[in-house]
């Protein structure tokens, strides 16, 4: 009879309590409440609403702070333990009970688990034995919830989660809920399921869909001496005059650097397509 009545708001009939909670019943089963969680104590024999579960120490419990995730009510969850033998433990805000995503619902590779503070968009399923499960929400819930993104996205940085790993790329969700898609190129490593990114937009496709790299741009990968050139520029309206002609001691009385380290950081730029040079002046590029 558990099975119908775990994960659900139900209401009970109070029939005892304690110093620390209300005891009531529904169906033959008895669940505590913890008397702190409410504003007013019920009288025997009167009824007592919430959400029924089963705490981690196997008591009956019956919680007025009803978890965002439920049956078919999904919501994003933070990991809060990993257990190789059994999944990862999310919290879905319940007092005194996280709830398990089974190994079965992982990915077979263990580096692609999920971490401690990784988020997982999760529902609740229930067993035949009675027992509360995570439930990773599909692709067609994404879909769902996905909003389009808009068409001046592109170079714009965003946070977004790993909710798919395939073969073909990742799947993720903005913190816009706008879906987004990682291209095996466009990163160094796999994420983990879970993971939050920063990630870059490199194009927005037609369904509304973003298209992201993770690898930074070509210039945030150069060196201090390219970004402090870099910046230079940027503080100068976008052009300053000098140039890979300019003399050694002009060079090292406004960069402090030699020219031989000035040409190697302007060479890194030029490349990257961060500035160019013309009339012996170097120009930002757009």
């Amino acid at each position: 009879m558990k099975k119908e009545i775990l994960g659900r708001i139900v209401t009970a009939d109070v029939t005892d309590e304690n110093e620390k909670y209300i005891y009531s019943q529904i169906e033959g089963e008895t669940f505590r409440t913890a008397k702190a969680e409410l504003n007013k104590l019920p009288k025997m024999g009167s009824k007592l609403t919430g959400f029924a579960y089963e705490n981690e120490h196997h008591h009956l419990q019956l919680t007025k702070n009803e978890p965002a995730v439920g049956f078919g009510k999904y919501a994003w969850s933070t990991v809060v333990s990993v257990q190789h033998d059994l999944g990862v433990f999310v919290d879905i805000g319940l007092p005194n009970k996280d709830i398990v995503v089974s190994l079965d619902d992982l990915p077979e590779q263990r580096e692609l688990w999920p971490k401690k503070d990784d988020k997982l968009m999760v529902g609740l399923k229930i067993d035949n034995k009675g027992r509360l499960w995570g439930d990773l929400a599909t692709e067609t819930m994404f879909q769902g919830v996905s909003q389009r993104a808009k068409g001046d996205m592109k170079n714009q940085n965003v946070t977004c989660v790993a909710y798919r790993l395939k073969k073909i790329g990742t799947r993720v969700l903005t913190k816009d809920y706008c879906l987004g898609f990682i291209h095996p190129s466009e990163r160094n490593e796999e994420p983990r399921l879970g993971q939050v990114l920063n990630a870059r937009v490199i194009g927005v496709r037609d369904d509304g869909s973003l298209n992201l790299s993770l690898k930074p741009r070509a210039f945030e990968v150069i060196g201090d001496d390219a970004q402090m050139i870099l910046a230079a520029v940027q503080h100068s309206s976008g052009s300053l005059a000098f140039s890979d002609k300019s003399s050694p001691e002009e060079i090292k009385d406004y960069f402090g650097i030699s020219k031989g380290s000035f040409k190697r950081a302007l060479g890194h730029l030029l490349k990257a397509g961060a500035v160019r040079q013309e009339n012996g002046k170097i120009y930002l590029n757009d």
